[in-house]
C-alpha cells in the first residue's frame, strides 16, 4: 500500500465510526473530540515506552505498542482530512527541510 491508499483506508474507517457515532450518541465526533481521542492514545502510547524501557511493566507490551502506534497513525491522518490538510505533502516538505537543516 501506498501513503495516499494507506490514508483513504484510514479516513475509510473513520466514516464507518461516524456511521456508528450517530447510531449510538447521535452525532459524530468533533475534530475537537477526534483530537482529545488522540490526546489519550499518545498517553497510552507513552505508558508503553516507558514499559519497553523498563520503567512499567505492561504484559503483551509489543503487540499493545505495535496497536498504539497504528491508533495514533489513524487519528493524525483522520484530523488532516477534517482540517484539509495534504498530509503526505505536508511530509514530504518537512522532511526535505529536516534533511536540509542537518546538512
Amino acid at each position: 500500500m501506498d501513503f495516499k491508499q494507506i490514508s483513504d483506508r484510514a479516513i475509510e474507517i473513520r466514516e464507518k465510526y461516524h456511521q456508528f457515532e450517530i447510531k449510538k450518541i447521535g452525532r459524530s465526533w468533533s475534530r475537537q473530540e477526534i483530537m482529545e481521542g488522540f490526546v489519550g492514545d499518545v498517553g497510552d502510547l507513552m505508558k508503553l515506552v516507558m514499559a519497553k524501557e523498563g520503567v512499567r511493566t505492561i504484559e503483551d507490551v509489543d503487540k499493545k505498542l505495535k496497536h498504539e502506534l497504528c491508533d495514533c497513525l489513524w487519528s493524525v491522518l483522520v484530523l488532516a482530512k477534517k482540517f484539509d490538510i495534504d498530509i503526505e505533502r505536508e511530509f514530504l516538505d518537512k522532511m526535505s527541510e529536516l534533511e536540509e537543516r542537518i546538512k
